[in-house]
């Protein structure tokens, strides 16, 4: 529309009468004479608007899902690291009980023994000296630990102390090959030294070359001259295997040690001897051996057939 006299008289008239209406409307509320006009238009024009809506409102939502999608992320944030925290919890949990019953046996085996112990904890695998087969605790000298001291755990004789420091040690384990320890015999007493041979079963040789000896024999350590390196009374661990004897001065027997020296984890040093020799009262309990059950067949006579019978009682 041009921009005339004949516009501008006709949008004042317009707006003249909008502003009527409105005013005719508020005053007459619910009995408004232009209510009838107000439904009219809703009846036109609300399909339009509905449609418009129906197309407005995915967009809406994937707005709203935008806005929402930073508080999500950092909720489902949250939970994962809650996750995480209850799995290294859990995890630690587990470790932690690992560690009370690896405790538990080794305080068994202490006052089995009546070794003094100071506990320890293994901290690192090899050594700055070179040892193929050597781990780090985290106890030393301010701890009264001494070179020369034996290393046992839950299970037995891990190794002995070599080197000292300040607030850590280094212990050469008993299956190293520059490992060497006097052995005795369970039940015979027959006397040996043990060698380390590394993920192998440890070497034995009898002093004894007539030795009897069998699989599944056990050694316990004979001890040292003033209990250093070694105590009298660790188990060692099974014999495995048996060499042919061969009229030689000695004997040759494989063991499997009781430690599993590949997961050390809790360990004790022995700060004091026992006042007396234990003998074989620290050696675990013996395995009960399985029962085989036997099956025993008893074989019944049959009766005589009834022919037979009357034959045998005419003659």
């Amino acid at each position: 529309m041009r921009d005339t006299r004949e516009s501008r008289l006709l949008l004042v008239l317009l707006v003249a009468i909008a502003f009527a209406l409105i005013t005719v409307d508020i005053r007459g509320g619910e009995d408004s004479p232009v209510d009838g006009a107000r439904r009219a238009a809703a009846s036109v024009f609300g399909p339009i608007e509905n449609g418009v809506a129906s197309a407005v409102d995915p967009v809406g939502n994937a707005v709203a899902a935008v806005r929402d999608s930073g508080e999500r992320h950092d909720r489902v944030a949250e939970l994962e690291k809650e996750n995480a925290a209850l799995k290294a919890r859990l995890g630690s949990d587990d470790r932690n009980r690992s560690r009370l019953r690896q405790l538990d046996r080794m305080l068994k085996v202490a006052g089995e023994g009546q070794y003094g112990i100071k506990g320890a904890e293994v901290i690192a695998i090899g050594a700055a000296q070179g040892f193929s087969w050597t781990v780090t605790i985290d106890i030393g000298a301010n701890d009264g630990i001494r070179r020369d001291m034996t290393v046992l755990n839950g299970d037995g004789l891990v190794g002995r102390v070599t080197t000292v420091g300040p607030n850590a040690s280094t212990v050469l384990l008993a299956n190293d090959p520059d490992f060497t320890v006097g052995t005795r015999m369970e039940g015979s007493d027959e006397l040996g030294f043990a060698s380390g041979q590394g993920d192998r079963p440890l070497r034995v040789e009898l002093l004894n070359g007539k030795a009897e000896i069998k699989k599944g024999d056990r050694l316990v350590t004979f001890g040292s001259q003033a209990d250093r390196p070694f105590v009298p009374g660790v188990p060692v661990g099974v014999v495995s295997r048996v060499d042919p004897s061969g009229g030689d001065l000695t004997r040759t027997l494989y063991v499997t040690p009781y430690v599993g020296f590949t997961k050390l984890d809790i360990v004790g040093v022995v700060v004091q001897a026992p006042a007396k020799d234990p003998r074989d009262t620290v050696l675990p309990a013996k395995p009960k051996p399985t029962p085989t059950p036997t099956v025993t067949v008893t074989v019944t006579p049959s009766a005589p057939a009834d022919g037979q019978f009357q034959q045998e009682q005419q003659q």
